[in-house]
C-alpha cells in the first residue's frame, strides 16, 4: 500500500530523517476492508492506531434503543479510533466500519510506544493530533448543545465537504443529531428559501 498520504500527514507537523522515516514505515501493516465490514465493535480492545488511505470509515455508538450516533467519518488522510480503549487497552464502546471499500494502515500500540522512544518527535506529532481532536470534539459538543440543526448541518458541510453528496441523509442526520425526516424537511425548506 502507498505511504505517500501518511507521510504527507506526518510532514505537516514534524520532519523525519531518512532513517527515522524507514523505522516509522516498518511499523505499519496494510489492511483492506470491504463495504460494511467492521474494523472494531463494542467490546473490542483497540490495539492499533489507524490511518485511512482510501475509502471511507465511520465511528459510532449504538444506544440502548438501537439508535446509531455517529461521532466521526474518516475519509482518506484521516485518523480514526476508539481513543479511550487504545490508551487504556480495555474493551471499547464504539463501532468502526467501512462505508465503502477502504484501505487502511495499522500500527500496533506496542510499536507506537517503541516509536516514541526511538523517534521522540513522534510524541510531539501525536500530541498535536490529540490536542486537535480534543478541541474538535469539545467544539462539536458545544455546538450540539447550543446550535440549531441547520447550523450543525452547515458545520458538517464545512468539516466534510467531500462527503456531502455521497453520504445517505440517514448518516448525516445521525451525525448532526436529528432524525432523517427532520433533516429532509429542513433541507427542502432551505432550498425553497
Amino acid at each position: 500500500m502507498e505511504y505517500g498520504l501518511l507521510l504527507q500527514n506526518i510532514a505537516k507537523h514534524i520532519r523525519l530523517s531518512a532513517d527515522e522515516e524507514k523505522y516509522f514505515l516498518s511499523g505499519w501493516q496494510s489492511k483492506k476492508l470491504r463495504r460494511k465490514q467492521f474494523l472494531l465493535q463494542e467490546g473490542d480492545v483497540t490495539k492499533n492506531a489507524v490511518f485511512v488511505v482510501s475509502g471511507l470509515l465511520r465511528m459510532y455508538s449504538i444506544d440502548k434503543n438501537g439508535f446509531e450516533h455517529i461521532l466521526q467519518f474518516a475519509p482518506p488522510g484521516w485518523w480514526i479510533g476508539d481513543i479511550k480503549s487504545f490508551i487504556s487497552q480495555q474493551p471499547g464502546s464504539l463501532y468502526i466500519d467501512a462505508l465503502e471499500d477502504s484501505g487502511i494502515l495499522l500500527m500496533e500500540k506496542t510499536y507506537l510506544d517503541q516509536l516514541y522512544k526511538k523517534v521522540p518527535s513522534f510524541e510531539r506529532f501525536f500530541r498535536i493530533l490529540a490536542e486537535n481532536a480534543l478541541g474538535t470534539y469539545q467544539q462539536r459538543l458545544i455546538d450540539n448543545l447550543s446550535l440549531p440543526a441547520i447550523e450543525r448541518y452547515n458545520n458538517f458541510c464545512r468539516l466534510y465537504p467531500s462527503l456531502i453528496e455521497c453520504l445517505p441523509q440517514k448518516q448525516v442526520a445521525s451525525y448532526i443529531g436529528v432524525t432523517p425526516e427532520f433533516l429532509s424537511k429542513m433541507l427542502s425548506g432551505k432550498q425553497t428559501s
